[in-house]
C-alpha cells in the first residue's frame, strides 16, 4: 500500500474507532483544497464549493462509526462531493455564478528570469484552454493531470467507463497541445514523445 494510502487509512481508523477530532482535522486539511477545486468545476463558485465540501465533511463526521467500511476514502470523498454538487445545483441552480479569471495558478520559472513572461503567457493560455474544454473532458483532465488520479478512480468518481476516461484525456491533450504548440519543442508538436 503506498504511503499516502496508508496514512489515509490510519486517519480513517482513528476517526472511526477513537472519535479523534485531531485525525478528522488532518483528513480535512489533506483533502479540503483539492475537493474545493474539484467542486468548483460543478458549482462554479468558490463559496458554493466551500459549502458543499463542508457539508460532505460534516456527514463524514456524523457517520464516522461506519467509516472503516469505505474501501478507498479518497475516491469516496470525491464521489460524495460530486453527488453533493449535483444536489446543490438542483436546489440552487438560479444562483449559479460563472467562473472568472481568478489567477489560481502561481506562475514562475526561476531558472531563467528572461523567459518568465513567455512562461506566464503559455500557462495562462493553457489555463484558458483547459477552462474551454467540454465539461467532461475538462473534469477528466484535471482529475488525472492536476489531482493525480488513475483512470479507474476517475471512472468511479465521474461514473463513466475507464475507456471514456482515456478517450476524454486524449482529446484534452490533443487540444491543449495544439493551443500551446508554439512553446513546445518540435518533437512534441506533432505528437512525438
Amino acid at each position: 500500500m503506498p504511503e499516502s494510502n496508508k496514512h489515509i487509512r490510519e486517519l480513517q481508523a482513528q476517526i472511526a474507532r477513537c472519535d479523534s477530532e485531531q485525525a478528522f482535522a488532518s483528513l480535512f486539511r489533506l483533502f479540503y483544497d483539492r475537493l474545493i477545486r474539484f467542486c468548483q468545476q460543478y458549482v462554479h463558485s468558490r463559496e458554493a464549493a466551500e459549502e458543499v465540501v463542508s457539508d460532505v465533511f460534516v456527514r463524514i463526521w456524523e457517520r464516522r462509526a461506519q467509516l472503516m467500511e469505505v474501501a478507498n476514502l479518497e475516491v469516496y470523498l470525491f464521489v460524495s462531493v460530486r453527488n453533493a454538487a449535483y444536489n446543490y445545483l438542483e436546489k440552487y441552480s438560479v444562483m449559479r455564478v460563472m467562473p472568472m479569471g481568478n489567477g489560481e495558478w502561481e506562475l514562475s520559472n526561476g531558472n531563467d528570469p528572461g523567459r518568465d513572461l513567455e512562461w506566464k503567457e503559455m500557462v495562462a493560455r493553457l489555463d484558458r484552454e483547459v477552462n474551454q474544454l467540454p465539461d467532461q473532458c475538462r473534469k477528466v483532465f484535471r482529475l488525472i493531470k492536476e489531482e493525480g488520479f488513475r483512470y479507474k478512480e476517475v471512472a468511479q468518481i465521474l461514473n463513466i467507463s475507464p475507456r471514456t476516461v482515456e478517450t476524454q484525456l486524449v482529446r484534452a491533450v490533443r487540444r491543449l497541445q495544439a493551443a500551446v504548440g508554439q512553446w513546445l519543442p518540435e518533437k512534441f508538436r506533432k505528437g512525438g514523445t
